[in-house]
């Protein structure tokens, strides 16, 4: 079977330990974590966890069936590339001087990233984009020596007026309170 690459969506209770529930379930079933993210939603009650991991179509069935039958677990999906917008952050500090800066403001420029530190010997760049845009930026410094980044992962949303069900009734709520 081919392996691909997934991005999945899953809404649960805001509470503590829910993460390591379902992190843990990943592990046991012996799936790797390409990048997660986590972050609140427009329902103070919930919360998105956002998982990447390479894997089967077989797989990505097991594993949602599995987390399905998670009680904290109201929601899961998969974020289909055609369907969706993935998002990710990278701050990446590179080193410079004066024979470089120039070039590196250059591609910063070229890729929509901005500067968001400048000293005598290095710069910090701030990049958000697809993950694809990422990766194209890295490539393009990788000539320069860099002293430390950090990636958010991937985070992603359903394009459209889809709306995860556990978050409607919140949403219309949202909807009626700025537009009556």
């Amino acid at each position: 079977m081919t392996k691909r690459r997934e991005v999945i969506s899953i809404f649960v209770d805001n509470q503590a330990n829910v993460l390591s529930r379902v992190v843990s379930l990943f592990g046991r079933r012996g799936f790797n974590i390409d990048s997660l993210t986590v972050s609140a939603t427009n329902n103070p009650e919930i919360s998105r966890i956002t998982i990447v991991f390479t894997g089967t179509e077989q797989a990505l069935n097991q594993i949602i069936t599995q987390t399905e039958k998670l009680e904290v677990v109201k929601e899961i999906f998969t974020l289909e590339k055609q369907e969706s917008v993935y998002r990710e952050l990278l701050l990446v500090k590179i080193r410079a001087d004066k024979n470089n800066r120039t070039a590196l403001r250059e591609i910063v420029d070229i890729f929509r990233g901005k500067i968001i530190d400048l000293s005598k010997s290095s710069v910090v760049v701030e990049l958000t984009g697809a993950p694809e845009k990422v990766e194209g930026f890295m490539n393009m410094v990788s000539c320069y020596e860099i002293i430390e980044m950090c990636r958010t992962g991937i985070t992603g949303i359903k394009r459209g007026l889809a709306t995860p069900e556990c978050c409607q009734e919140e949403c219309d709520m949202y909807t009626g309170e700025l537009f009556d």
